[in-house]
């Protein structure tokens, strides 16, 4: 199984109160995934704290409109540092994000976004990944940095 990594830094205005209160509520998930991903929350988390063992059940339709569901348990949390989702059951051999957030001096926060994932069937993975998965992963961690982050904040 290969495994792939990527990473992501944003600059985010506001305090690491601010940008961690919004980051680290999975309701607000939806808010920064792209429209044409048919990305729903199933769970119920309407103002629910997420803490360590939270499963997130969630629709998501990222190719040809095919629907499909997809269980990520947050399994670590360091309040106003980092929390990581590990996928339970997907589109994903494996799935493995960590959230990494960092008070900088001018009052901004940097964002680290750090993901290993592994795609299945072995070669035809591999093709996949290559043909569409990969970018479309970065089509769906780039569009954090152009949504409008502040009306949230």
């Amino acid at each position: 199984m290969k495994v792939y990594k990527k990473e992501w830094k944003t600059i985010l205005p506001g305090s690491i109160e601010s940008v961690w209160n919004f980051f680290s509520r999975p309701e607000n998930l939806e808010k920064l995934m792209p429209e044409k991903m048919g990305f729903n929350i199933l769970s119920d988390l309407k103002d629910k704290e997420m803490y360590e063992g939270i499963i997130i059940l969630y629709k998501v339709a990222p190719f040809l409109g095919i629907n499909m569901r997809w269980c990520t348990e947050i399994t670590k949390i360091e309040p106003l540092k980092y929390f990581v989702d590990e996928q339970r059951f997907g589109p994903y051999a494996m799935w493995h994000h960590e959230h990494h957030f960092k008070a900088l001096p001018n009052g901004k926060v940097e964002m680290i976004d750090r993901l290993h994932y592994a795609i299945p069937l072995g070669v035809f993975g591999r093709v996949a990944n290559s043909l569409f998965v990969s970018d479309k992963i970065e089509e769906i961690f780039s569009s954090r940095a152009e949504k409008n982050i502040m009306k949230w904040l």
